[in-house]
């Protein structure tokens, strides 16, 4: 993903709602895979 990909995503996520926390953990849990950082509907 470039940072033109990177920066869509972060806008679109803010757009819905979500958390500056949780973007940070879905942007780790895509970029590294590791389940603690998996979303969920709890922490959106």
């Amino acid at each position: 993903m470039n940072m033109s990909e990177a920066a869509k995503i972060i806008l679109g996520l803010r757009a819905v709602g979500w958390a500056e926390k949780s973007i940070n953990d879905f942007i780790l849990y895509v970029e590294t895979g590791d389940e603690q950082y998996k979303p969920d509907k709890r922490n959106v």
